[in-house]
């Protein structure tokens, strides 16, 4: 008999369907020599502190760093969840053969091989790796079953980072409740959530902190046009004075006017962050709401496998494009100029060298009409996307006029769309939505070299704004490039290497990071709360809060799930700086701020390098720029 494990039952009903299994059993489906069984969520996880020895049981210094020698797994204790393993323990014990069909991820390998060892499985396993649910990707999948070991390094980096958040979660959470908390609360640390939480309060006192400054600007309008000084901002009002009044006198002339043609490509496919990070500007979707809904899409096998970090397609799905725009039949008016010629095969759509495990996120080209209203929203969204990407690209026309008042220089810039291309495909979007996919049109009046006339120049106060709070959106895209400000989309690629967090995990490291009163929501913004700003201002271990440091991890995973890097090497350092981090919390005898402030003005307690500063809500270093998270309320 050959037994089919699934990530949950609605996933084994559709293989066992496929694979012509039809009698339902307690926990599993049998027949044409097939038993199909599932699990569900987490089967089996880590052992507790206490499991390894008990005297970790009870929160000490003194038991600290807790590192066993050898890591186990457990059944978690939950009685659905019990006989739910049993069934899986008895088939295996009598299977000839076990396939894998586990979610096609980091997480869902780890999941499916805990269960099969704690089950004490001996017999040979296939492993089904599909990307998305249709009938044919199924079967396709079970015609390529590959054996398990070939995705042995992918277990071991689930396994590496499973260990390696229990290590550092484990003591550093124990070490600074036991050494700061005073008894009052639990100071939750994780690798990937302290970052994530540091660049929001960072971000929090880096706006509190700042200090608007006054800066001018020269502009003047001429024939109905505003042009702006080249020589950018003043620092005074006087020397802008000086500038206005030198241009009132002279005719504004016309010194250059130059035309370039150029093209615009669509915006790529989406990957899990980019979904997120549309959905929440869109439609302010949280993180977790894509991440459920578009879960809830590929389930209903409209869309391919969620969870992945890449905007590009493998070449073997070229010859698949005609059929999924076929069946995208609520879309045809779309899909009707893309099947009337030949698809177009770019090189910014297909690369199998930017594709790992799975493609980026589409449609299957499956009909589904019972999708909720999110759901279509979303759907909706990558549908667009698909289509526009195997579309002309949009042509455009840049002008840019110069000018010149008695030697002062000024320039502006218009775009012209002369074939909008792939923008007819989000042409309803737009109507909906002004927010469109790149700047509006700025079409210019006809301009001649040489022409002159008068002109109104004016000179405008300015003051420079703080950074804004992060949204979701622009938290997702920092975690994906460690905290680096990136637009460029190449250049994004480039760090996604070192972003802290997996696409599938980021979404929960957000919402943690809220059930534990780290952050809240006003608006659309992320608010850190005192809680949270706390417990980054009390954390002196840089490692525990750099998201950069945390990158470097990250990247050091992915090299284990390339064979690049060994999963010991990563586990060894990871306890050492775990020892590290314990010895200094153990050793750290500095009088701690979680007292009276002093006043403003006085030398700062935590580095002693800055002063005090009152701002919005609270006392906080000079030093901020420099990493000092020194913090507290008024008093």
């Amino acid at each position: 008999m050959i037994v089919c494990i699934a990530e949950k039952p609605s996933v084994a009903r559709d293989i066992a369907e496929i694979l012509g299994a039809k009698t339902r059993k307690d926990g599993y489906i049998e027949g044409n020599g097939y038993q199909v069984t599932w699990t569900f969520g987490h089967l089996c996880g880590l052992l507790e502190p206490h499991e390894y020895a008990p005297e970790w049981k009870a929160w000490a210094l003194s038991q600290l760093p807790m590192i066993p020698q050898r890591f186990g797994i457990k059944v978690m204790n939950d009685s659905g969840i019990l006989k739910q393993f049993k069934v899986i323990e008895t088939l295996m014990a009598s299977a000839d053969q076990i396939i894998n069909c586990g979610d096609a991820g980091q997480e869902g390998e780890l999941i499916q091989r805990w269960v099969m060892q704690k089950a004490l499985c001996k017999c040979p396993v296939k492993r089904l790796w599909i990307s998305s649910l249709t009938e044919d990707a199924i079967r396709e999948g079970f015609k390529n079953l590959k054996d398990q070991s070939e995705y042995q390094r992918l277990y071991e980096a689930g396994l590496s980072r499973a260990i390696g958040d229990w290590l550092l979660g484990m003591n550093a959470t124990r070490a600074y409740t036991l050494k700061y908390a005073k008894n009052r609360q639990v100071l939750s640390i994780g690798r990937v959530q302290t970052p994530t939480l540091a660049l929001i309060v960072n971000r929090q006192l880096e706006i509190e902190n700042f200090k608007p400054e006054a800066y001018w600007e020269l502009k003047t309008i001429y024939r109905d046009t505003i042009f702006s000084a080249t020589k950018g901002r003043f620092q005074s009002v006087e020397e802008g004075t000086q500038f206005l009044e030198t241009v009132k006198s002279s005719d504004f002339v016309v010194t250059e006017v130059g035309t370039k043609k150029g093209t615009e490509s669509a915006p790529r496919l989406f990957d899990l962050t980019s979904l997120q990070v549309e959905c929440n500007k869109k439609f302010a979707f949280s993180a977790d709401d894509t991440l459920k809904t578009i879960q809830s899409l590929y389930e209903k096998k409209v869309t391919t496998y969620p969870r992945v970090d890449t905007t590009y397609l493998s070449d073997d799905m070229y010859p698949k494009i005609g059929d999924i725009m076929k069946g995208l039949k609520d879309y045809s008016t779309l899909t009707a100029p893309v099947l009337a010629a030949k698809i177009p095969k770019s090189k910014k759509v297909f690369d199998n060298t930017k594709v790992t495990d799975h493609h980026a996120i589409i449609p299957t080209g499956v009909y589904s009409a019972a999708l909720s209203e999110n759901e279509k929203r979303v759907f909706d969204l990558v549908v667009r996307r698909f289509i526009a990407n195997f579309y002309p690209e949009c042509k455009i026309s840049t002008t840019t006029v110069l000018g010149e008042v008695a030697g002062v220089e000024f320039k502006v810039t218009g775009k012209q769309i002369l074939d909008p291309g792939w923008r007819t495909v989000f042409e309803k979007n737009r109507q909906e939505d002004e927010k469109d996919v790149d700047d509006e049109e700025n079409t210019l009046p006809a301009f001649v070299k040489g022409e002159s006339g008068s002109h109104e120049p004016t000179l405008a106060e300015k003051w420079t704004s703080p950074p804004k709070p992060y949204t979701e959106a622009t938290l997702l895209r920092a975690m994906e490039t460690a905290g680096k400000l990136v637009d460029n989309d190449e250049l994004r690629d480039a760090l996604k290497e070192n972003g802290i967090g997996r696409p599938s995990t980021r979404a929960a490291i957000i919402e943690t990071l809220f059930k534990r009163d780290y952050i809240r929501k006003e608006r659309k913004n992320l608010i850190a709360t005192n809680t949270g700003i706390d417990l980054i201002r009390t954390i002196q271990e840089e490692l525990l809060k750099s998201a950069e440091l945390t990158g470097l991890w990250e990247k050091k995973l992915r090299q284990v799930e390339k064979g690049e890097y060994q999963a010991k090497d990563f586990l060894d350092e990871l306890k050492e700086m775990v020892r590290q981090v314990v010895f200094n919390v153990k050793s750290d005898n500095r009088q701690h701020h979680d007292n009276t402030p002093s006043p403003e003005g006085s030398r700062c307690p935590l580095c002693g390098k800055g002063i005090l500063l009152k701002g919005k809500m609270a006392y906080g270093c000079s030093e901020w720029k420099n990493g000092c998270t020194y913090r507290l309320p008024f008093t």
